[in-house]
């Protein structure tokens, strides 16, 4: 079994102070300096590490089922892809116009399990962006669309139609969150809609603000959500209170789970349950930018809490949980992405509760980490030049 490495965190106190993702055009949205590429194998901790590509500020990525290809965005609207088997780079074609700026950009990617295989029949994919609109208002969207890969190096993505719209649309370049998750029957879409740094809409379920939405596939809200006698958009809603969700994934028990940036301090896992109010931001166990209190989780019993926080923050760009045995005893385990941290988190599930295993330092700001069908980690570091590194077990 591979030994676990408890590496140090070093943070002067100015870092210590910074916020988990600030106002919007710093924290998340704050970029590093281009990595060096080597083709070597490099150990970084407990991993042997390869490198397969860079690319212009990557935000997400997503493996199609029966293939070996992963499928990268580009925050500024491009996407490409890299077949893992032959190391061969190709683009995708037929993308949307995106409103790229301070968070905003193009988002998620996700595909269908049950469609594993059809590279070149067409499969279809699911992408979320930010949208513009007027008087200067933005918002996030989804899309739905067909992937046709008729060539080893291209793709392109056909009758691409907006299936899904953050309601309503308004000004700043924050926190729109925009994460994709399908339930472990393909049956509903979940999305996560951030608070677009307006705090107050995130407890008026009037709209989809700081929310988790379930919806059909084709983007029509669910059957059986909570609020769906309101009417619309309420009717999408699963669960609010939320701030900055970048991180949404079912684990092997069918669980929905949700990874979000507080304000100062206070970044949260959360179980995302039916009807759950999760209290932003009338609670965090984070302070407000101008350091203003905030009354912590445990003073209002009525919100649901978090089922682990992090004060100094991670500032988290996604999680995965792992399903392989290439890790050993790792199985069941989450592994997170750290942007400022520049870290990969290691999480465990024991008895109910969530407690930080281990932690291991890198070089640059961590947006994206996946589990390959190999068992591998697949993880992208944030910015222009944004490697995709493969993690397997140092020798």
């Amino acid at each position: 079994m591979l030994k676990k490495y408890r590496l140090a965190l070093i943070l002067s106190p100015a870092t210590l102070a910074l916020a988990s993702c600030g106002y919007a055009t710093s924290g998340d949205s704050e970029t590093p300096s281009p990595a060096a590429s080597s083709p070597e194998a490099t150990q970084m901790g407990p991993f042997s590490m390869t490198e397969h590509g860079s690319f212009n500020e990557p935000w997400a990525a997503a493996i199609a089922p029966g293939s070996d290809r992963i499928f990268i965005t580009e925050k500024p609207g491009t996407m490409k892809f890299v077949d893992v088997s032959t190391g061969k780079l190709g683009t995708v074609t037929g993308l949307p116009d995106v409103d790229y700026g301070g968070q905003g950009g193009l988002g998620d990617v996700a595909f269908l399990e049950s469609e594993a295989g059809n590279d070149a029949t067409g499969r279809t994919i699911y992408l979320s962006w930010a949208e513009a609109g007027d008087n200067n208002t933005r918002g996030a969207v989804v899309g739905r669309g067909q992937l046709v890969c008729a060539a080893a190096d291209t793709c392109s993505v056909e009758g691409l139609e907006v299936i899904w719209r953050q309601a309503p649309k308004v000004t700043g370049r924050g926190h729109y969150s925009h994460r994709i998750a399908f339930s472990p029957d393909e049956k509903y879409l979940f999305v996560a809609s951030g608070d677009r740094q307006k705090m107050e809409p995130a407890q008026d379920a009037s709209n989809t603000l700081g929310t988790v939405v379930r919806l059909n596939l084709d983007g029509t809200p669910a059957a059986g959500n909570p609020l769906a006698a309101q009417g619309s958009p309420s009717d999408e809603i699963w669960s609010w209170g939320h701030r900055n969700i970048l991180g949404l994934q079912f684990d092997s028990s069918g669980q929905l789970w949700d990874l979000e940036h507080g304000p100062k301090g206070g970044d949260e896992l959360n179980r995302v349950e039916r009807g759950a109010n999760y209290g932003w931001p009338v609670v965090s166990d984070g302070i407000h930018y101008d350091n203003d209190n905030i009354p912590n989780h445990a003073t209002r019993p009525e919100f649901k809490a978090p089922a682990i926080g992090w004060t100094p923050v991670i500032a988290p760009g996604d999680f995965t949980f792992i399903n392989g045995a290439l890790f050993g005893d790792w199985k069941g385990d989450a592994i997170v992405a750290g942007l400022k941290s520049k870290a990969l988190i290691h999480l465990g599930f024991d008895g109910g509760k969530v407690v930080e295993k281990a932690r291991y330092d890198f070089d640059n700001r961590l947006r994206e980490v996946l589990e390959g069908p190999d068992g591998a980690f697949y993880v992208l570091e944030d910015g222009d030049g944004g490697r995709l590194l493969r993690l397997t077990p140092a020798s």
